[in-house]
């Protein structure tokens, strides 16, 4: 037997995975389902992000992902301080609100302004309120971590769930049955891109129906 040995780029090109097979891997890991919002001026701005997570006590400190095709991170960078809504298992539909790239969002809603200035989502299970503490650029995303101001918990629900491309956990014999099917997972900030890729609503509900079927989309799972 031969061993063929590779230097450099070649090496990592060899053994890094495709977009593909990190989708489907990476869906196996079930998330919770956050908005992050701002006010950009006197406008109130958000989008859909399951990437995010607490990242220091001493200081505290959290971080969410956004893909560098969002229209919402810049507006959000700019204001400089945000607000991490916590979803609940009943609240799809701001899910689908603020994953959607076709307006909506703040339309019709009902929402608070917090003494840090930053709009706050009604009924979720708990809010960070944060300032952009730093911003580390990795891949196709940007790393945005925020220096916790203040925590606010909400009625004791269940949480909001992401699993392979669907909402909710399934039964034990679906993760079974599933195969490891690439759903629509993502990093941070999918579903309001400049490119018009994002899928929200029925869109997404169509998708999560085709859940053994590739996703040729790169990205995360929140929009922005």
């Amino acid at each position: 037997m031969t061993t063929e040995h590779l230097t450099g780029a070649a090496a990592q090109d060899a053994t890094s995975p495709t977009p593909a097979a990190m989708r489907r891997a990476m869906g196996a890991f079930a998330t919770g389902v956050t908005v992050v919002t701002a006010m950009d001026g006197d406008e109130p701005v958000g989008f859909a992000c399951q990437s995010f997570a607490s990242v220091s006590l001493e200081p505290p400190l959290v971080l969410f992902c956004a893909d560098h095709r969002g229209r919402t991170w810049p507006r959000i960078r700019r204001a400089g301080q945000f607000c991490v809504n916590v979803l609940a298992e009943d609240q799809t539909d701001l899910c689908a609100r603020f994953g959607s790239s076709r307006g909506l969002k703040f339309d019709g809603l009902d929402w608070d302004l917090t003494r840090w200035g930053t709009p706050s989502l009604r009924g979720v299970l708990m809010k960070v309120h944060a300032q952009v503490h730093a911003v580390h650029t990795a891949g196709d995303h940007d790393i945005v971590v925020g220096r916790v101001l203040g925590l606010d918990s909400g009625p004791g629900h269940r949480p909001l769930l992401f699993f392979r491309g669907r909402f909710d956990m399934p039964e034990r014999q679906d993760v079974l049955d599933d195969g490891g099917a690439p759903g629509l997972w993502g990093w941070g900030d999918p579903w309001d891109l400049d490119s018009g890729q994002g899928r929200t609503g029925s869109q997404a509900r169509a998708a999560r129906t085709r859940a053994a079927m590739p996703v040729d989309k790169v990205g995360s799972t929140t929009g922005a």
